[in-house]
């Protein structure tokens, strides 16, 4: 039995050969591949029949290289340059010397613009399924953050708009800046690095990525599937400022806000001092006409109300209510008099009748009273002698006229005649 037979163990380890031969085996299986990737580096050196590549994968910080003949360049139909991206068909090699592992290529077929248009296109109506674009998952910009996060090109012209814009409209307003490449293989990877740098700062309010205008493919990286979601994923408020008004990378459809250039961006992030103080002087102005017109309004008001009866002459109220009570007045003391004049005439009728039918009158014509004011059995009570049997012999009785009376002793009873 070989060595490399045996089982492996601590009493049997293999040899570094033996490992490495087993890995180029395995590698070897996997026969002619077709890779895609974007070209990073390309080498060719003269008077060799080799030319050495790196082919790179534009989500990720990934690379494998390849290796080819010079020929396969030359005869490209497009001219591959560093950034290009490309199909290549090959097989993996597996070097057990320096156990390093490379791809041998035969064939290298550029994307085409066209190509990567339609790949856009169905990422665009994947993360649309998803929901990535939804107008509910935008969060507002701030009207006024404490500190902006730029991503953009070194010294760019799209870092100088933002910057310069912002501060001639809001002196006061604070950058944290993101130098990072925006284009190219290693653009997508950087920002990304960015972006979570970005997040996690707590005085950043709202992140901008800006670039310029450019080809479709370099504004690649700006249609990454990784930065899409990446971008999806914060919390923080994402402005796109990429290119001008007719580039539109799929960014700008994961992006909160979309800036149709990067100065377009620097206006939405921060106020204009001026307009905003015009805007306040003219409120002020507005306030104080507003004001005065109200104090007018009801100057005018007061006086109307002042020119009212009721208001020039107060008891004007009271006048007409003081005719009625003098005419009730009247009304009532003519009444009362009225009353007593009846009642007066009824007394003086009732004095006449009384007079005529009262004893003063009867005695008058003759008639007499007669009490009893004692008798012989010793009762003194007077009264009134009404028929012979109140007059009994010596009775004492007290007889009253017209103009008197005179007291008698009954002597004698007659009986009627």
């Amino acid at each position: 039995m070989a060595a490399s037979d045996a089982p492996n163990s601590a009493d049997n380890p293999w040899p570094v050969r033996t490992v490495n031969t087993k890995i180029a085996d395995w590698v070897h299986r996997l026969g002619q591949i077709w890779v895609e990737g974007q070209l990073t580096q390309i080498n060719r050196r003269p008077g060799t029949r080799v030319a050495f590549l790196t082919l790179r994968d534009p989500a990720a910080d990934i690379s494998i290289s390849v290796t080819c003949s010079p020929d396969l360049l030359a005869r490209s139909p497009v001219p591959l340059t560093e950034g290009s991206r490309v199909v290549m068909a090959g097989r993996p090699s597996f070097y057990t010397g320096r156990a390093t592992l490379s791809l041998r290529v035969t064939d290298i077929r550029p994307v085409g613009v066209g190509e990567l248009l339609v790949r856009i296109e169905r990422l665009r109506q994947l993360m649309a399924a998803e929901g990535l674009f939804d107008s509910r998952r935008k969060r507002p910009i701030p009207f006024l953050p404490r500190t902006i996060g730029l991503i953009s090109g070194r010294a760019s012209a799209a870092q100088h708009d933002v910057v310069s814009v912002a501060t001639s409209r809001w002196p006061a307003v604070r950058f944290e800046f993101r130098d990072a490449p925006v284009q190219g293989p290693t653009a997508v990877p950087q920002i990304l690095k960015h972006l979570a740098e970005l997040e996690n700062n707590d005085n950043v309010d709202v992140i901008v990525i800006a670039r310029g205008g450019g080809s479709v493919e370099d504004l690649l990286p700006f249609s990454d599937e990784a930065l899409l979601r990446a971008v999806a994923d914060l919390t923080t408020p994402l402005i796109s400022a990429i290119g001008h008004e007719p580039d539109s990378p799929l960014l700008d459809l994961v992006a909160d806000v979309r800036a149709a250039t990067p100065t377009d961006a620097a206006k939405r992030l921060v106020p204009d001092v001026a307009a905003e103080r015009a805007g306040i002087d003219s409120l002020r102005r507005r306030n104080a006409h507003a004001l005065r017109n109200w104090v007018h309004r009801e100057e005018h008001r007061l006086d109307g109300l002042k020119q009212r009866p009721v208001l020039a002459r107060p008891t004007s109220m009271l006048d007409s209510h003081q005719a009625d009570i003098d005419r009730m007045r009247v009304t009532l003391r003519r009444d009362v008099t009225r009353s007593v004049d009846t009642a007066q005439t009824k007394i003086e009728h009732l004095a006449a009748r009384l007079a005529t039918l009262g004893p003063a009158q009867t005695l008058a014509r003759g008639y007499a009273v007669v009490q009893q004011v004692g008798n012989e059995a010793g009762n003194t009570e007077p009264f009134i002698v009404s028929s012979r049997d109140d007059m009994p012999i010596g009775a004492r009785l007290r007889i009253r006229v017209a103009d008197g009376a005179s007291s008698a002793t009954v002597t004698a009873t007659e009986g009627e005649q």
